[in-house]
C-alpha cells in the first residue's frame, strides 16, 4: 500500500484533472441512481395507467439521463486517463533520472532487460490502477452506498435479501486476490526475463549469426515465452475459477428478490414498477462488488509493479557529490594515488591493494599488466566512476571525493575500449560533451582524431545520421569519432583504454601521430597495447594481481624488473615499431610505409 500511495501522490500533481474526473464520476452515479426511478414511473404511471403523456415524459427523461451520463462518462474517462498519463510520465522520468545518477556498481549488477520492464510494463500497470482502477473503486463505493440507501428506503425485506449475500461475495473475492497477488509478481519477473533474452539477442545479433545459433536463440526465447504464458494461464485460471462462483451467489440473491418481490406484487404491497426498479438497483449494488474483484486483481499487479519501480527510485548511489562539495577549479593534471585499495560492492576480494604513484602534469602514463591485474580499475577511479575502498585519489591535491562530480569529469577526457555512439548525427556525437561547440571546433577535433576526411566523404557530412550503436561505420571510424568526442572537451587528463584496437595499420598510424601531439601538455593514461606506448611513456605502472609491483621508465624497468621483461616478451612479441616521425599527417587513403 505504501508504494501505491507514493504513485498516487504523482497523480495529485494533476489535481484539476483529478477533481474534474471525480465530479464527473459523482454526476454519472447520480444519473445511474435516478434511472430506475424514472423506469418505475414509466411502468406504474405510464404503461400500467395507459397514460401516453407519462410514457413520453418518462421516455424523454430516460434519453436525457442517458445523454447526461454519456457526456460525463466521457469527461470522467478523459480526465482520469490524462491524469494517469501524467503520473506515468513522472514515474518514467523519476526512474530514468535515478538510472542516470546511479553509480557504475549498480549498473554492473543490474539487468538491462529487467530495468526496461520496470520503465515500461511496470509503469503501465501502476498507471492503469491509479488512473482507472482507483476511479472505479471510488465509483463503486459511491454506487454501493447509494444503492443500499435507496433499496432500504424502498423495501427493507428485499434489501436484506440482497445485502446478506454481499459478505459471501467479498470473501470469495478476497480468496481470489490473495491467490492473484503472488501470480502478479511471477508474471512481472517472467516478463523481465523475456525482455532480457530479447535485449541480449538484439545487441548480439551479429555474434548469433556468425556462429549460426539462430535456432538456439529461438528455442531460448520460446522457453522464456512459454514460462510467461504459463504464468498468465495460471492468472486466467484464477479468474475463471472464482468469478463463476461470485456470479452464482449474486444470482441467488436476484432469484430471492424476484420470488419475494413477485409475491408482494401479487398481494398488492409492491407495484410492478417498484419491483423492476428494485431489480435495477440490485445491479447497481452488485456491480461494484463484481468490480472489486477486477480492481483487486488490478491492485495486486499494480502493487507488485510499484514495489519494483520504487526499488529503483530508492536505490542509493554509491558515488555521489558530498554535501558541500566544492567545484574543482581548472586543473594542471597532477594525479596521485595514496595507498589505494579497491573492491567491488558485494565482493570480499580486493582488485587493487595499496597502490601508490604520482603522475605529474603533462606526463604520459602507460598501464601494463596481465588481464585482471587492475589496469581498468585504476582509470575508472580517476574520474570517480567508483569510490576507493581505502586510501585517496588526488588531482592537483584535491581528493576527488571532496569535489563535485560534474566539475571533475568535465576536465577528464575518456575513450573507452568499447566505442559507444548514440542515435543522431555525427556532429551531435562529437559534440556530446560540449553541445554548444561550434562546427569549427567540431571539425578541428575531428581533424585531430583523423576523422574529418572520411566524415566529409559521407553524403550529409557531419549531419549524417549514425545508426543504432554506430551501425554503418567501421570500427576504426567509430573509434576516431569517440576520440574526437573526448578531445573536444579539451581535457587536462586524457584516458585512453585501448583506443586504437579496432583500426588497421594505416589508420592506427594516423591516430598515433595525432595523439602524440595531443598528449603534449596533458596528463595521459594509456592501457598499453603497443610497444611504442610503453617505450615512449614518462611513467610505466606495472601491475600484477592488483598490486603495483614496479614503476618507472622503459629503460629503467628493463634493468630492474624481470616481470617487465617477461611481459614485453609475451604481450608484445613480434612488434617491431619504430619511433613515430614528426611531420604532416599522411592523407587518407595513401599507403603508410612502415
Amino acid at each position: 500500500m505504501k508504494n501505491i500511495f507514493r504513485a498516487v501522490r504523482h497523480l495529485m500533481h494533476y489535481w484539476p484533472l483529478v477533481a474534474g474526473a471525480l465530479i464527473s464520476l459523482l454526476l454519472v452515479n447520480a444519473a445511474n441512481l435516478m434511472a430506475p426511478q424514472i423506469l418505475r414511473l414509466l411502468i406504474d404511471r405510464g404503461i400500467s395507467a395507459l397514460d401516453m403523456r407519462q410514457v413520453y415524459l418518462s421516455a424523454g427523461a430516460l434519453v436525457a439521463v442517458a445523454l447526461f451520463r454519456g457526456i460525463f462518462n466521457f469527461l470522467q474517462g478523459y480526465w482520469s486517463e490524462a491524469a494517469s498519463q501524467g503520473a506515468a510520465y513522472e514515474l518514467r522520468n523519476a526512474i530514468f533520472a535515478k538510472l542516470q545518477n546511479l553509480s557504475f556498481s549498480y549498473h554492473d549488477r543490474a539487468n538491462t532487460g529487467k530495468l526496461m520492464t520496470r520503465m515500461t510494463s511496470d509503469v503501465e500497470l501502476v498507471r492503469q490502477f491509479v488512473g482507472s482502477g482507483l476511479i472505479q473503486l471510488l465509483s463503486g463505493l459511491f454506487l454501493l452506498i447509494g444503492s443500499v440507501i435507496v433499496l432500504y428506503s424502498m423495501n427493507a425485506l428485499l434489501a436484506t435479501i440482497v445485502v446478506v449475500v454481499v459478505p459471501s461475495v467479498l470473501f470469495v473475492l478476497f480468496l481470489m486476490i490473495r491467490q492473484i497477488m503472488p501470480l502478479s509478481g511471477a508474471i512481472q519477473k517472467k516478463l523481465g526475463a523475456l525482455n532480457t533474452t530479447l535485449q541480449e539477442n538484439l545487441a548480439g545479433i551479429r555474434v548469433v549469426k556468425a556462429f549460426a545459433r539462430e535456432r538456439y536463440e529461438q528455442e531460448r526465447f520460446e522457453q522464456q515465452n512459454r514460462a510467461l504464458l504459463g504464468e498468465n494461464i495460471s492468472m486466467l485460471r484464477a479468474f475463471t475459477t472464482f468469478f463463476p462462483l461470485v456470479f452464482f451467489i449474486a444470482n441467488l440473491s436476484v432469484v430471492g428478490v424476484v420470488w419475494a418481490g413477485g409475491l408482494e406484487v401479487i398481494d398488492g404491497r409492491l407495484t410492478l414498477g417498484e419491483l423492476v426498479a428494485f431489480t435495477g438497483y440490485i445491479g447497481f449494488l452488485l456491480m461494484p462488488v463484481f468490480m472489486l474483484g477486477m480492481i483487486g486483481a488490478m491492485f495486486s499487479r499494480a502493487a507488485v509493479s510499484a514495489e519494483r519501480i520504487f526499488e529503483v527510485v530508492d536505490a542509493e548511489a554509491e558515488v555521489h557529490s558530498r554535501p558541500g562539495a566544492m567545484a574543482l577549479p581548472p586543473i594542471r593534471g597532477r594525479v596521485e594515488f595514496e595507498n589505494v585499495s579497491f573492491r567491488y560492492a558485494g565482493s570480499d576480494q580486493y582488485v587493487l591493494e595499496q597502490v601508490s604513484f604520482r603522475a605529474e602534469p603533462g606526463q604520459k602514463v602507460a598501464l601494463l599488466g596481465e588481464t585482471g591485474s587492475g589496469k581498468s580499475t585504476i582509470i575508472n577511479l580517476i574520474p570517480r566512476f567508483y569510490d576507493v575502498s581505502e586510501g585517496r585519489v588526488l588531482i592537483d591535491g584535491y581528493d576527488v571525493r571532496d569535489v563535485t562530480l560534474d566539475s571533475l569529469r568535465s576536465q577528464v577526457g575518456i575513450v573507452l575500449q568499447e566505442t559507444v555512439l548514440f542515435s543522431g548525427t555525427i556532429r551531435e556525437n562529437i559534440a556530446y560533451g560540449r553541445p554548444d561547440a561550434s562546427i569549427e571546433e567540431i571539425r578541428a577535433a575531428a581533424r585531430a582524431a583523423q576523422a574529418d576526411e572520411f566524415i566529409e566523404k559521407l553524403p550529409q557530412g557531419y549531419d549524417s545520421l549514425v545508426g543504432e550503436r554506430g551501425v554503418g561505420l567501421s570500427g576504426g571510424q567509430k573509434q576516431r569519432i569517440a576520440i574526437a568526442r573526448a578531445l573536444l572537451v579539451d581535457p587536462r587528463i586524457l584516458i585512453l583504454d585501448d583506443s586504437t584496437s579496432a583500426v588497421d595499420a594505416e589508420t592506427e598510424y594516423r591516430i598515433q601521430l595525432a595523439l602524440q601531439r595531443l598528449m603534449e601538455g596533458r596528463t595521459s593514461f594509456v592501457i598499453a597495447q603497443r610497444i611504442s606506448t610503453v617505450r615512449d611513456a614518462d611513467l610505466i605502472l606495472l601491475l600484477q594481481n592488483g598490486r603495483l609491483v614496479a614503476q618507472g621508465r622503459h629503460a629503467d624497468l628493463l634493468q630492474t624488473s624481470e616481470l617487465y621483461a617477461e611481459i614485453l616478451a609475451t604481450q608484445f612479441a613480434g612488434q617491431r615499431e619504430e619511433p613515430l616521425p614528426a611531420g604532416p599527417v599522411i592523407p587518407e587513403g595513401q599507403e603508410v610505409q612502415r
